[in-house]
């Protein structure tokens, strides 16, 4: 006999790259825009059948004026209260079978705002984050970090100091004094992942940073079952968040962030930081439907 979760399915899973660079690179994610019907355990299953870092589950909630819908993330070893790519790539699709416009999104870190409209002959999602939130990381914490990242201190830009970042879940920012340093990423992945899961961190964002406005990063991701991530808007939101609160940039201001080339998956992240420290912070990227 069929479980009532396997009864109820809907749609079966799209998969896109978001944020990916002219068709090319990006961050795999899985979506289903119809989830009705699903209970937690059938979405962990997909999300792991998938295997991507994280999987999205959609269910309409119905509205006139603005499309809202309840969603849900999964990686392949557990839900994730906010993840940025899987959205941006969640967006897309809906766009594309249903026209552009704004999307209202219930997430278990609070609503996310989209808006999808078309830009140079693609579809360019942006989602607007829940409030964010930047604190110190503890001393402890901190020298846990680096020697997992097989990191030391004397390696760390000194203008860019680590923080503990939130834009619907928490990130430790480090930011590297060097390219050299951020391209050989060597970590203890056991350790790294046991620090992450006793505080709660969902990626390690590390940086490098080009100019003002253009940054580099990468994102351990051990928490989501694999070991870097190619794209992660969420840390994205976070960063820019944490670029607001040091005075790091004069906002209204936009940054770039470059991620997944060291891995061979080159992803571009569009930042957005606007004015009043309650605001969210926008990040913007276009997706594409992986073929197969």
């Amino acid at each position: 006999m069929s479980s009532p979760a396997r009864t109820g399915e809907r749609s079966a899973a799209l998969r896109y790259t978001a944020f990916d660079v002219n068709g090319e690179g990006g961050n795999p994610a899985g979506v289903v825009l119809d989830a009705r019907g699903m209970d937690a355990t059938r979405m962990q299953e997909i999300a792991a059948e998938i295997g991507f870092s994280e999987t999205a589950f959609l269910t309409d909630d119905g509205g006139a004026d603005e499309r809202r819908f309840t969603i849900r993330y999964f990686s392949p070893l557990a839900e994730v209260a906010f993840c940025g790519h899987a959205t941006i790539a969640t967006a897309v699709a809906l766009a594309e079978r249903q026209g552009t416009g704004r999307l209202r999104l219930n997430t278990s870190a609070g609503e996310v705002g989209v808006e999808t409209r078309p830009v140079d002959g693609r579809i360019l999602a942006t989602l607007t984050s829940v409030a964010p939130a930047v604190r110190d990381v503890g001393e402890a914490d901190l020298a846990s970090a680096l020697k997992a990242l097989r990191w030391n201190a004397a390696e760390l830009d000194p203008l860019l100091a680590p923080r503990i970042a939130n834009a619907g879940n928490d990130h430790l920012v480090l930011a590297a004094s060097s390219r050299a340093r951020l391209a050989d990423l060597d970590y203890d992945q056991g350790a790294l992942g046991g620090l992450m899961a006793r505080r709660g961190w969902t990626t390690v964002h590390l940086v490098w940073r080009e100019s003002a406005t253009v940054f580099h990063a990468r994102d351990p991701f051990p928490p989501g079952g694999v070991v870097e991530d190619p794209a992660t808007g969420a840390a994205a939101a976070a960063f820019g968040g944490y670029l607001r609160a040091l005075e790091l940039v004069r906002p209204p201001a936009r940054i770039t962030i470059h991620q997944g080339a060291d891995m061979g998956r080159p992803s571009r992240l569009l930042v957005d930081v606007p004015a009043g420290d309650g605001s969210g912070i926008k990040v913007s990227g276009t997706a594409a439907p992986i073929p197969g």
